[in-house]
């Protein structure tokens, strides 16, 4: 984007330095809202969101460090680029201006020609780290975002005693001596950013940072030259290579980790106000892939259980749909994958089934088979050739209340347990019908149950059977049996969600779905 599309809150009540500023920040495009202090900029705030703040440390009524965190404690300005430009340059200060959330602190009096270049810079990195962190979202990583760095630098002392302080914070650290073995270790690392030495052998750090730009997966991770080099022709330089920061060896250990926590925060606030506006997204659309509570069938309790990994909707998809007064569709489905980008497809599945089960309903008759209703959905699935590229499993149920008879047909999905009131046996139903969408005319069949007074049958998705504790052993089909044999019915899904929870660590690395149905009247 250009700075003619930026706009720049400068707030400072000194106004020769804001008419210096403000008349130079035109002068290259940027649109200016100047304030004499925080009580006219929070005006400003109110009705604009502009892309940058620049701000004064001393001044009279609140000082700017107070300025800072109020500003951030607002979910809207929590990503907000923050540069503070003060006479007061103590490490203490410049310690405290990071702990707030500022990303940069300029010193008074300043050159410029620097300051205005430090803007460039934060502006351009805001939008990398946008970028950025809208893509770590999307990923359907295995693991809860942990931030990782690379440190690439051929000076093995020096990338020893950043290890060192990097790993005292809690990153995940990787080290390579040169630019090819550090692409190599980017590729397989993935890291949240890269520290980087200009002058190494072979090749420098410019040429590294072309190769990364010249990869699709590696281009958009926040790049920042580590480095002994201050020419400005050689900062200019790196700027137009898409570098988003430097940091000068000759900082201290503390400036340079006070400048990694900065960027890492940014990173993480970008992702976190991603992951808060798809969450609104998802909110404000009315056909949800999971109902909050199941609903009440004639004669028939209805428990579920669901937890969404790390909080974000994902693959698996519950619906219940009513087919007439006494004719229930329960649909019970998982999409391969996690997050954001499974839960759009569970949506398009959800979208196909619904439609199917509404042309059955609507084509009269009693007799509803889950078969037929599946056979339609699968060939829907089959012509759609995005949606059809990726598999999802699913259990179709039709249940009567009247005859007390269900009809079952699945989808490459894991087997029904029936729990049998008079001998307290645990029956295996299972179905051979292939994932959905995998070949265009799929034979499904029904299977009928006919359910006692007090039967009970349990369905669940494989982010159940496939937990994990700590040294990696799964939770397993034998547990999920030993719970729902020794359970008293009505607390069944509460002791299976305690004894999962306990077995992991409270850990879960998928999407996790449970129904019990029970037969009461």
């Amino acid at each position: 984007m250009t700075s003619q599309e930026k706009n720049i809150l400068l707030i400072d009540d000194d106004p020769t330095i804001r008419k210096l500023i403000g008349y130079n920040l035109k002068k290259i495009g940027y649109g200016v809202f100047e304030a004499d202090g925080p009580a006219q900029a929070f005006l400003h705030l109110k009705d604009t969101t502009p892309d940058l703040v620049l701000c004064d440390i001393m001044m009279s009524g609140m000082d700017g460090f107070e300025f800072c965190e109020k500003v951030r404690a607002e979910e809207k300005y929590k990503a907000l680029p923050f540069i503070f430009v003060s006479a007061k340059s103590s490490i203490e200060d410049k310690s405290r201006a990071v702990a707030l959330g500022a990303d940069d602190f300029i010193s008074k009096p300043f050159v410029l020609e620097e300051l205005l270049l430090k803007i460039k810079s934060t502006v351009k990195r805001s939008e990398i780290y946008k970028s950025y962190g809208a893509k770590k979202v999307f990923e359907a990583d295995t693991k809860p975002f942990n931030s990782k760095i690379l440190i690439v630098d051929d000076d093995q002392a020096l990338t020893r005693l950043l290890e060192k302080s990097l790993l005292k914070h809690d990153y995940e650290v990787k080290i390579a001596h040169n630019v090819f073995d550090g692409f190599t270790t980017a590729k397989e690392f993935q890291p949240d950013l890269i520290l980087s030495d200009i002058l190494m052998p072979d090749a420098d750090g410019f040429e590294f940072k072309n190769l990364l730009s010249a990869d699709k997966e590696l281009k958009s991770i926040p790049f920042v030259f580590l480095t002994s080099k201050t020419e400005e022709a050689d900062i200019l330089r790196g700027y137009d290579v898409g570098v988003q920061d430097y940091v000068l060896k000759t900082s201290g250990i503390s400036i340079i980790m006070a400048k990694v926590s900065a960027i890492i925060q940014s990173v993480q606030r970008e992702r976190k106000k991603v992951v808060d506006e798809l969450h609104h997204a998802a909110d404000s659309i009315k056909m949800k892939v999971v109902p909050e509570v199941p609903p009440k069938f004639n004669g028939y309790s209805v428990d579920q259980w669901h937890s969404a990994y790390q909080g974000i909707p994902g693959g698996d998809f519950i619906d219940y749909i009513k087919l007439n007064s006494d004719t229930y569709a329960i649909v019970f489905g998982d999409v391969m994958g996690k997050k954001w980008g499974a839960w759009y497809f569970a949506f398009a599945y959800a979208g196909y089934i619904r439609s199917a089960i509404r042309f059955v309903a609507h084509s009269g008759g009693t007799d509803f088979s889950p078969a037929k209703i599946m056979e339609r959905v699968n060939r829907a699935v089959y012509d759609d050739a995005k949606v059809s590229e990726i598999f999802a499993t699913l259990s179709l149920m039709v249940l009567n209340s009247t005859t007390n008879e269900m009809k079952y047909t699945g989808a490459g999905d894991l087997p029904v347990l029936m729990k049998k009131a008079k001998t307290n046996e645990i029956v295996k139903i299972e179905s051979e019908g292939l994932l959905l969408g995998f070949i265009e005319e799929s034979d499904y069949q029904d299977v009928n149950i006919k359910l006692e007074l007090n039967d009970e049958l349990l369905l669940f998705t494989d982010g159940v059977v496939e937990a994990k504790n700590d040294n990696g052993e799964q939770f397993g089909h034998d547990r999920i049996y030993e719970v729902y044999s020794n359970s008293k019915s009505d607390a069944f899904l509460n002791d299976l969600k305690e004894r999962l929870l306990t077995f992991t660590n409270f850990k879960l690395d998928d999407d996790t779905s449970a129904i019990w149905i029970k037969r009461t009247n």
